[in-house]
Protein backbone atom coordinates (compact mmCIF):
# COMPACT_ATOMS: atom_id res chain seq x y z
CA UNK A 1 0.00 0.00 0.00
CA UNK A 2 1.23 3.74 -0.45
CA UNK A 3 -0.22 6.70 0.66
CA UNK A 4 0.58 8.85 -2.00
CA UNK A 5 1.29 8.83 -5.53
CA UNK A 6 3.41 11.63 -6.68
CA UNK A 7 3.35 11.92 -10.74
CA UNK A 8 6.33 14.76 -11.19
CA UNK A 9 8.82 14.96 -14.15
CA UNK A 10 10.75 17.51 -12.34
CA UNK A 11 12.90 15.54 -10.22
CA UNK A 12 13.96 18.25 -7.74
CA UNK A 13 10.56 19.30 -7.39
CA UNK A 14 9.45 15.83 -6.65
CA UNK A 15 12.29 14.85 -4.09
CA UNK A 16 11.62 18.17 -2.25
CA UNK A 17 7.81 17.57 -1.79
CA UNK A 18 8.49 14.08 -1.03
CA UNK A 19 10.89 14.93 1.81
CA UNK A 20 8.41 17.03 3.17
CA UNK A 21 5.40 14.50 3.04
CA UNK A 22 7.53 11.51 4.34
CA UNK A 23 8.37 13.77 7.31
CA UNK A 24 4.03 14.12 7.96
CA UNK A 25 4.05 10.19 7.90
CA UNK A 26 3.11 9.47 4.45
CA UNK A 27 4.17 6.71 2.33
CA UNK A 28 5.31 8.20 -1.12
CA UNK A 29 5.70 7.18 -4.36
CA UNK A 30 6.88 9.07 -7.10
CA UNK A 31 6.63 8.24 -10.93
CA UNK A 32 8.10 10.60 -13.81
CA UNK A 33 5.43 9.86 -16.47
CA UNK A 34 1.91 9.37 -16.36
CA UNK A 35 2.67 5.69 -18.26
CA UNK A 36 4.64 4.84 -15.53
CA UNK A 37 2.17 5.99 -13.00
CA UNK A 38 -0.97 4.25 -14.45
CA UNK A 39 1.40 0.99 -14.38
CA UNK A 40 2.08 1.43 -11.30
CA UNK A 41 -1.53 1.64 -10.09
CA UNK A 42 -2.29 -1.42 -11.87
CA UNK A 43 -0.36 -2.98 -9.30
CA UNK A 44 -0.79 -1.26 -6.33
CA UNK A 45 -3.09 0.77 -4.62
CA UNK A 46 -2.82 4.78 -3.71
CA UNK A 47 -5.01 6.62 -1.72
CA UNK A 48 -4.05 10.43 -2.86
CA UNK A 49 -2.50 11.55 -6.28
CA UNK A 50 -0.42 14.33 -6.50
CA UNK A 51 -0.60 15.44 -10.47
CA UNK A 52 1.41 17.50 -13.26
CA UNK A 53 -0.54 18.33 -15.88
CA UNK A 54 2.95 19.20 -18.45
CA UNK A 55 4.35 15.22 -18.35
CA UNK A 56 6.28 13.75 -21.03
CA UNK A 57 3.95 11.75 -23.40
CA UNK A 58 0.45 11.49 -21.67
CA UNK A 59 -0.48 14.76 -20.12
CA UNK A 60 -1.65 15.27 -17.04
CA UNK A 61 -5.15 15.84 -18.31
CA UNK A 62 -5.12 12.65 -20.35
CA UNK A 63 -3.90 10.74 -16.89
CA UNK A 64 -7.05 12.02 -15.20
CA UNK A 65 -9.21 10.52 -17.15
CA UNK A 66 -8.21 7.25 -17.33
CA UNK A 67 -7.96 7.31 -13.50
CA UNK A 68 -11.49 8.54 -13.38
CA UNK A 69 -12.95 5.72 -15.49
CA UNK A 70 -11.26 3.08 -12.68
CA UNK A 71 -11.12 5.16 -8.75
CA UNK A 72 -12.32 8.08 -6.94
CA UNK A 73 -9.05 8.30 -5.06
CA UNK A 74 -8.78 11.84 -4.56
CA UNK A 75 -6.22 13.80 -7.01
CA UNK A 76 -4.72 17.12 -6.64
CA UNK A 77 -3.31 18.73 -9.52
CA UNK A 78 -0.10 21.06 -9.32
CA UNK A 79 0.56 22.97 -12.37
CA UNK A 80 2.39 25.87 -13.73
CA UNK A 81 -1.08 26.09 -16.37
CA UNK A 82 -3.22 28.48 -14.65
CA UNK A 83 -5.43 29.47 -17.49
CA UNK A 84 -9.40 29.50 -15.96
CA UNK A 85 -10.08 27.20 -19.02
CA UNK A 86 -7.19 24.66 -17.67
CA UNK A 87 -8.49 24.54 -14.07
CA UNK A 88 -11.91 24.20 -15.12
CA UNK A 89 -10.80 21.31 -17.42
CA UNK A 90 -9.26 19.84 -14.28
CA UNK A 91 -12.35 20.09 -12.32
CA UNK A 92 -14.27 18.48 -14.98
CA UNK A 93 -12.20 15.75 -15.39
CA UNK A 94 -12.67 15.20 -11.70
CA UNK A 95 -9.70 16.69 -10.03
CA UNK A 96 -10.59 17.73 -6.07
CA UNK A 97 -7.90 20.58 -5.85
CA UNK A 98 -6.08 22.25 -8.14
CA UNK A 99 -2.62 24.59 -7.37
CA UNK A 100 -0.21 26.57 -8.89
CA UNK A 101 3.00 26.29 -9.45
CA UNK A 102 5.37 26.88 -7.79
CA UNK A 103 3.55 25.35 -5.45
CA UNK A 104 3.83 26.33 -1.44
CA UNK A 105 4.87 23.20 -0.14
CA UNK A 106 3.06 24.55 3.64
CA UNK A 107 -0.32 25.03 1.35
CA UNK A 108 0.00 21.70 -0.19
CA UNK A 109 0.49 19.99 2.76
CA UNK A 110 -2.41 21.66 4.71
CA UNK A 111 -4.57 20.66 1.19
CA UNK A 112 -3.33 17.30 1.45
CA UNK A 113 -4.43 16.80 5.25
CA UNK A 114 -7.44 18.08 4.82
CA UNK A 115 -8.57 15.67 1.56
CA UNK A 116 -7.00 13.08 3.67
CA UNK A 117 -9.24 13.59 6.95
CA UNK A 118 -12.26 13.79 4.76
CA UNK A 119 -11.72 11.22 2.81
CA UNK A 120 -10.33 8.74 5.31
CA UNK A 121 -10.72 9.41 8.87
CA UNK A 122 -14.01 9.13 9.36
CA UNK A 123 -14.06 5.95 7.44
CA UNK A 124 -12.04 4.47 10.40
CA UNK A 125 -14.94 5.09 12.60
CA UNK A 126 -17.08 3.04 10.76
CA UNK A 127 -15.40 -0.08 9.19
CA UNK A 128 -19.06 -1.63 7.93
CA UNK A 129 -19.69 -0.72 4.19
CA UNK A 130 -23.55 -1.29 3.84
CA UNK A 131 -24.78 -2.06 0.37
CA UNK A 132 -28.58 -2.10 0.00
CA UNK A 133 -29.24 -5.87 1.04
CA UNK A 134 -25.37 -6.64 1.32
CA UNK A 135 -23.05 -5.99 4.61
CA UNK A 136 -19.48 -5.82 4.73
CA UNK A 137 -17.53 -6.21 7.94
CA UNK A 138 -13.80 -4.94 7.18
CA UNK A 139 -12.29 -5.68 10.00
CA UNK A 140 -14.01 -9.33 10.50
CA UNK A 141 -13.58 -9.65 6.87
CA UNK A 142 -17.49 -11.01 7.51
CA UNK A 143 -20.13 -10.73 4.74
CA UNK A 144 -24.32 -10.48 5.62
CA UNK A 145 -26.55 -10.79 3.19
CA UNK A 146 -29.80 -10.64 4.10
CA UNK A 147 -28.42 -10.28 7.92
CA UNK A 148 -27.27 -13.57 7.20
CA UNK A 149 -23.68 -14.55 6.67
CA UNK A 150 -22.11 -15.70 3.67
CA UNK A 151 -19.42 -17.80 3.14
CA UNK A 152 -16.90 -16.45 0.87
CA UNK A 153 -13.56 -17.55 -0.14
CA UNK A 154 -10.77 -14.73 0.45
CA UNK A 155 -10.87 -13.61 -3.29
CA UNK A 156 -14.39 -14.05 -3.29
CA UNK A 157 -14.28 -12.01 -0.47
CA UNK A 158 -11.61 -9.13 -2.04
CA UNK A 159 -13.35 -9.10 -5.26
CA UNK A 160 -17.61 -8.50 -3.81
CA UNK A 161 -15.86 -5.57 -1.87
CA UNK A 162 -13.97 -3.93 -4.63
CA UNK A 163 -17.45 -3.80 -6.67
CA UNK A 164 -19.35 -2.79 -3.59
CA UNK A 165 -16.51 0.07 -3.04
CA UNK A 166 -17.66 1.15 -6.19
CA UNK A 167 -21.25 0.77 -6.50
CA UNK A 168 -22.34 2.27 -10.06
CA UNK A 169 -19.20 2.20 -11.90
CA UNK A 170 -18.21 -0.48 -14.54
CA UNK A 171 -14.70 -1.00 -13.52
CA UNK A 172 -13.21 -3.03 -16.66
CA UNK A 173 -12.17 -6.82 -16.43
CA UNK A 174 -8.38 -6.15 -16.56
CA UNK A 175 -8.84 -3.16 -13.69
CA UNK A 176 -10.54 -6.14 -11.03
CA UNK A 177 -8.46 -9.06 -12.04
CA UNK A 178 -5.04 -6.74 -11.74
CA UNK A 179 -6.51 -5.64 -8.27
CA UNK A 180 -7.44 -9.02 -7.53
CA UNK A 181 -5.24 -11.42 -8.91
CA UNK A 182 -2.02 -9.30 -9.35
CA UNK A 183 -0.74 -8.34 -13.49
CA UNK A 184 1.68 -11.05 -12.17
CA UNK A 185 -0.07 -13.60 -11.27
CA UNK A 186 -0.16 -16.95 -13.27
CA UNK A 187 -3.98 -17.04 -13.19
CA UNK A 188 -5.83 -16.89 -16.10
CA UNK A 189 -8.45 -14.20 -16.83
CA UNK A 190 -11.04 -16.91 -16.99
CA UNK A 191 -10.53 -16.88 -13.06
CA UNK A 192 -12.49 -13.70 -12.76
CA UNK A 193 -15.63 -15.07 -14.75
CA UNK A 194 -15.69 -17.69 -12.43
CA UNK A 195 -15.28 -16.07 -9.38
CA UNK A 196 -18.04 -13.78 -10.37
CA UNK A 197 -20.29 -16.26 -11.14
CA UNK A 198 -19.54 -17.70 -7.75
CA UNK A 199 -21.01 -14.39 -6.23
CA UNK A 200 -24.02 -14.36 -8.19
CA UNK A 201 -24.69 -18.01 -7.14
CA UNK A 202 -25.01 -16.80 -3.67
CA UNK A 203 -26.16 -12.93 -3.72
CA UNK A 204 -27.97 -13.23 -6.76
CA UNK A 205 -32.29 -14.22 -6.34
CA UNK A 206 -31.80 -15.28 -9.93
CA UNK A 207 -27.87 -15.49 -10.67
CA UNK A 208 -28.84 -16.12 -14.39
CA UNK A 209 -30.36 -13.03 -14.38
CA UNK A 210 -28.40 -10.96 -12.02
CA UNK A 211 -29.94 -7.80 -10.44
CA UNK A 212 -26.81 -6.49 -8.46
CA UNK A 213 -22.82 -7.89 -10.52
CA UNK A 214 -23.78 -6.57 -13.95
CA UNK A 215 -22.15 -7.71 -16.86
CA UNK A 216 -21.22 -4.75 -19.21
CA UNK A 217 -20.33 -6.54 -22.45
CA UNK A 218 -16.81 -6.25 -23.95
CA UNK A 219 -15.87 -4.00 -20.92
CA UNK A 220 -16.12 -5.57 -17.76
CA UNK A 221 -18.70 -5.32 -14.45
CA UNK A 222 -21.12 -3.21 -12.66
CA UNK A 223 -22.59 -3.49 -9.37
CA UNK A 224 -25.62 -2.01 -8.45
CA UNK A 225 -26.90 -1.44 -5.01
CA UNK A 226 -30.22 -3.39 -4.28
Amino acid sequence: MTDILLVEDNRELAELIQTFLKRDGYLVACRESAGEALAFLAETNVKMILLDIMLPGMDGFGFCRAVRKESNVPIVIMSARVDKEDKMNGFALGADDYLEKPVDIDILRAKIGALWRRNYDRKKERQILCSGAVSIDKDAKKVLFHEKELSLTGKEYELLLLLAENPGKTLSKEFLFNRIWGADSFSENQTLTVHIKMLRDKLEEEPKNPKRIITVWGVGYRYEEI
